[in-house]
């Protein structure tokens, strides 16, 4: 029988991941490291060593788990991750959206793939280097998803899908934590050779930001070009495809004008950019699909709530209600800029994420 509960640690080769195992394993569980191999580098036209999947980022988790003298392994999610991740990126900015490809990574990489291959593996939890908190609430009967105590470094946004039964068995170690200088100081009391890698900032098959030469050569053509239109209908110009631009964008448009013009809405059935004002931005509602409620069952009747649009976004007093079909209306108190389709709407009482679906 087996004396300790087993963990098996999500190690990226950062210092956040490794700073989770070496936590867990002072808790006293029984740890293991994995590391998911999720594209080869060179298939996005990428140089190696320049991203998460890097042959250098596994031998850093390699000597993080050597140090704590813990078992590592490599899963190859190649095919998964270009399936889940990879197509619907390309195919939501296609069809005018604005993916976050990092929401699916977590949902389908993380803790679908990951999380069924913990449970072939015996293990009890499933750990992660994310700032966020999980916790049961008694009086709700229900396992809740709270922001990370260090506000600046909060990544509960990209968790909300999670549900009840990952809930039970997932661990983020991190959401305790009050600064990531704290959390680099365990590293390097720990000897881990990552203790002050710089953070990751960008989609990892997409390191150096340049979205529409990726989608190029993952469909192997280049973008059409099409009209810029004003709100009217007026031609303005010619833009380079749509992939090209997102929902706010201002820079590089090439469009002489006496007043800024942003991009405000892209139609990928006509191929045109429409272009406005600032405050042709705002928005007072929304509709989201896919949603996901953690914190209560679906709400029969509207819901107090404050709604964040994007990663980082300030939260806005709202009330979100659901429709017939499922999808749920957010109503702001105040109008919100540039909600882009495609990105999350993510629902907050206090720290307690409450839910979150896509806008659509």
């Amino acid at each position: 029988m087996r004396m300790k509960k087993k963990a098996m640690i999500a190690m990226s080769g950062g210092v956040d991941s490794s700073v989770s195992a070496a936590l867990m394993q002072e808790a006293g569980y029984d740890c293991i490291g994995v590391t998911m191999k999720l594209y080869q580098n060179e298939d996005a036209g990428i140089e190696r060593g320049k991203t998460c999947c890097a042959v250098s980022d596994v031998l850093d988790a390699e000597q993080a788990a050597f140090r704590l003298g813990m078992p590592h392994y490599v899963f190859n999610f190649t095919e998964d991750f270009r399936r889940q991740v990879m197509e619907p990126f390309v195919e939501t900015y296609e069809a005018g959206g604005t993916p976050n490809p990092c929401i699916d990574c977590n949902r389908y990489m993380k803790f679908e793939k990951l999380y069924q291959r913990a449970q072939l593996l015996d293990c009890d939890i499933l750990v992660t280097g994310h700032y966020a908190r999980v916790s049961y609430d008694e009086e709700r009967g229900r396992w809740l998803l709270k922001k990370g105590k260090d506000a600046a470094k909060d990544q509960s946004y990209a968790l909300y899908s999670l549900t009840q039964e990952q809930l039970a068995h997932i661990r983020f170690p991190l959401g305790e934590m009050e600064s990531k200088e704290a959390v680099r100081k365990i590293a390097e009391a720990h000897g881990f050779r990552n203790a002050r890698k710089q953070d990751s900032q960008d989609i990892c098959f997409v390191p150096d930001g340049e979205y529409a030469s990726f989608i190029a050569r993952f469909r192997g053509k280049e973008p059409v070009g099409g009209p810029f239109l004003d709100k009217e209908g007026h031609v303005l110009g010619q833009h380079r495809g749509i992939v090209h631009y997102t929902i706010g964008q201002r820079r590089g448009l090439g469009i002489p004008s006496a007043e800024r013009l942003y991009v405000c809405e892209k139609d990928p059935r006509t191929n045109t950019v429409i272009l406005g004002r600032d405050e042709d931005l705002y928005k007072k509602e929304l509709l989201a699909e896919d949603f996901n409620w953690i914190a209560m069952e679906e709400p029969k009747e509207p819901v107090s709530v404050q709604a964040m649009i994007r990663y980082r976004a300030k939260e806005v007093p709202a009330v979100a209600s659901v429709n017939p079909d499922g999808t749920v209306r957010i109503l702001f108190e105040t109008a919100v800029r540039a909600p882009a389709r495609g990105q999350a709407v993510v629902l907050y009482d206090g720290d307690i994420v409450i839910g979150g679906g896509r806008i659509c």
